[in-house]
């Protein structure tokens, strides 16, 4: 399966860490947070790696060239960040069946491949994993509710009042469908092509989208506090042993 990693922002909520440097290169536990996610797509079975660069896109380019951990690492620019859908449009020739989208400032210690092994069912058209926030935070994000058999009925972004305080995490899975929706996607009042916009059109049209608790946990590298957060868990979790 392919593996799209966006990673094309300018991370200004993350300064003065990214006043030289993309966000994806900012360092956790000794490691540029890009590699934390292209490892754990490596690991989940990615047979081939797609980048969305832009900003100070040379520094990841010249950093990883043309694969990362033997698996082949293709590039496409983003030349304006106007939002996710807009990304992923970069990448859709490259993309011929089912593939992996992993936001490129997430860093996860959970249940990954429960994503995987749901499309791989062939009952959904996406599935992504989805956690419980504090209602305070939950206008950060792209709010879900779901029905009772664990499917995507209305997804939401950065609502100013969200209905619920379930939200998407940086990973999913899609089939090549998502492309129409993304074409199809009008800006948002915040003038941008939001996942959650295309994401909602396939579930009008139909097409099943679950929903995949999170088992574990995963850090959003936002603001400076959030990568000091992210380096102590992976800290605990390097010092917890294990059975």
């Amino acid at each position: 399966m392919q593996a799209v990693v966006l990673a094309a922002g300018k991370g200004t909520r993350l300064r003065p860490l990214t006043d030289d440097k993309p966000k994806g290169m900012v360092e956790v536990a000794g490691k540029p947070i890009l590699t934390h996610c292209l490892k754990q797509v490596v690991d989940l079975g990615a047979d081939e790696l797609i980048i969305v660069v832009g900003y100070e896109k040379e520094k990841i380019i010249e950093h990883y060239g043309d694969d990362f951990q033997d698996v082949p690492t293709t590039y496409t620019h983003q030349r304006e960040q106007k939002g996710l859908a807009h990304a992923l449009l970069t990448v859709e020739e490259h993309i011929d069946d089912d593939f992996m989208l992993i936001l490129g400032d997430n860093i996860f210690q959970a249940n990954l491949s429960d994503v995987i092994n749901r499309q791989r069912e062939d009952r959904a058209d996406a599935a992504f994993l989805v956690e419980e926030v504090p209602w305070e935070e939950a206008s950060r994000y792209g709010v879900c509710d779901t029905n009772k058999y664990g499917e995507i009925t209305d997804v939401v972004e950065k609502p100013e009042e969200p209905p619920s305080n379930l939200v998407m995490t940086g990973f999913y899975t899609f089939t090549p469908a998502i492309f129409h929706a993304c074409h199809l996607v009008q800006p948002s009042n915040r003038g941008e092509y939001e996942i959650s916009e295309a994401i909602d059109l396939l579930i009008q049209s139909g097409r099943t989208i679950d929903a995949i608790a999170i088992d574990g946990w995963r850090a959003d590298i936002g603001y400076p506090e959030d990568r000091d957060a992210a380096e102590e868990r992976i800290e605990e979790d390097l010092e917890t042993p294990t059975a």
